[in-house]
């Protein structure tokens, strides 16, 4: 893309860089590497950009994707990122589509073009500019994040999981304080090991089972000092009557007994008013020392999404889109995953905020897009399947509720059958983006090189 002057009108800071086109040929834009954004640009990589068709430019404020629902293996120190993280700037090169290194903070429906920042590095030395990216079709995928509601101290003294930095954040401040506790002149302070998740939806849920592994398997490299089953607490509080509430009661019931074999603290009926450094305080005017805590709880979309040249927003800030995925106010932009509010017809409830949601979502706009391009209308709408749900309690069980095997009634499913089904699901994601040689080579070199390493990470 060739660079233009900005056009008159258009404040900004600093004089925006406009990037013009090199042809006529159509331009589609996806905003946001995710599980959902990535599956998208690398088919349609396959199916466009290697045939000159269209150009396919996926843009995210990270160089590289980490399959979001593997976030809480990554706070417990049980996966290594490096083994698992896939370069987008490669991604591209392999398959068709080019990466852009920026975060969209705007949008300019009139022109077709979306607003990237500029980007700096640790010293401040700028490494993109300001810049207007043209588009004749968008996609916006950028996900959700965690919803605070408000409540104090959070952003303070609690950490999110909404990306690959702040679970490796959250592991870093875990190991910093196993090694503190283990090398003080006195003895662990109440509170000092105690790890307080709050939101026990599937992430927090999960994190609390691979904890309780993680923790013990770092305490044995040599931290003598600490007394896992006395200095180690791990709780897990919810403000709905039962963990996992998005999910059927029957699951939420075995997940519970696994938990509480496993000496975690399930706290339900429990709403947080405040994050404070030693803990958490409750409505109820309970206290819960720790000084570990992760938020989990509740969802919502990114601040951006407000700020998109009026596209119509839902009360938990996601866009509002058609049964097409088109938003509401403009057939040129897309939304799917976890940012997109999408009721199909003859339902009241929107899509849940799952990797299925996205996946599927992802396989339809690779057709419809493919028939935009080469000028029909999008009409089919979208067709959303529910599989059914998994929740992996780390070594210890799996759990799982999969829909539509027999008359479209739910089966329950539980132990390694589970477990399998649930890691199913990540290569799957895998194979989406790599194809089954690749996939299959990769799995045995993890599975050979995970038996010369420790089962936890140290550093």
């Amino acid at each position: 893309m060739t660079e233009i002057a900005p056009p008159s009108g258009l404040e900004s800071p600093m004089p925006s860089i406009v990037l013009g086109r090199q042809d006529d040929t159509h331009h589609i834009v996806i905003i946001g590497g995710g599980a959902g954004g990535l599956e998208l640009a690398t088919q349609l990589g396959h199916k466009l950009g290697r045939k000159k068709k269209a150009h396919i430019t996926l843009v995210d404020r990270s160089r590289t994707h980490i399959w979001k629902p593997l976030l809480h293996e990554i706070a417990a120190g049980s996966m290594d990122v490096d083994r698992h993280e896939l370069e987008y700037q490669a991604q591209g090169y392999w398959h068709g589509f080019k990466y852009r290194y920026g975060e969209m903070i705007g949008l300019d429906r009139t022109n077709k073009r979306v607003h990237l920042a500029e980007t700096v590095d640790e010293d401040g030395r700028q490494i993109t500019p300001d810049r207007w990216l043209p588009y004749d079709t968008l996609v916006v995928a950028i996900g959700s994040v965690s919803n605070a509601f408000g409540t104090p101290g959070v952003y303070e003294n609690a950490i999110m999981l909404d990306t690959p930095e702040q679970a490796e954040r959250f592991n870093r401040r875990l190991l910093n304080a196993c090694v503190r506790a283990n090398a003080q002149p006195g003895p662990v302070r109440p509170g000092q090991l105690h790890v307080a998740i709050i939101g026990a939806g599937a992430t927090g849920t999960e994190l609390s089972a691979e904890l309780h592994s993680s923790l013990r398997g770092l305490v044995s490299f040599g931290l003598d000092k600490i007394d896992p089953a006395k200095d180690i607490k791990i709780t897990l509080v919810e403000a709905s009557d039962r963990i996992l509430p998005a999910l059927p009661e029957r699951m939420s019931a075995s997940v519970t007994k696994v938990l509480k074999d496993l000496q975690v603290d399930v706290r339900t009926n429990a709403r947080v008013t405040e994050v404070t450094k030693q803990g958490l305080k409750l409505a109820d005017g309970n206290t819960i020392p720790s000084e570990l805590v992760v938020w989990a709880a509740g969802v919502k979309g990114p601040a951006v999404l407000a700020n998109l040249d009026g596209l119509e927003v839902s009360r938990t800030n996601t866009l509002v889109v058609k049964p097409t995925l088109q938003t509401t106010l403009d057939d040129n932009v897309f939304a799917l995953g976890d940012c997109a509010y999408c009721v199909l017809p003859g339902s009241t409830d929107p899509l849940p905020p799952r990797a299925q949601t996205a996946h599927q979502q992802s396989s339809y706009l690779v057709k419809q897009l493919q028939r935009r391009v080469a000028g029909e209308q999008i009409v089919a709408p979208f067709k959303y399947t529910d599989f059914g749900s998994l929740v992996s309690l780390g070594h210890y069980s799996t759990v799982g509720n999969l829909m539509g095997f027999v008359s479209g009634k739910s089966m329950r499913i539980e132990g390694w059958i589970a477990k399998i089904m649930y890691r199913s699901l990540y290569k799957m994601h895998e194979t989406a983006l790599h194809g089954p040689v690749k996939v299959t080579l990769d799995t045995l070199s993890r599975l050979l090189t995970r038996r010369t390493e420790p089962q936890v990470k140290l550093h």
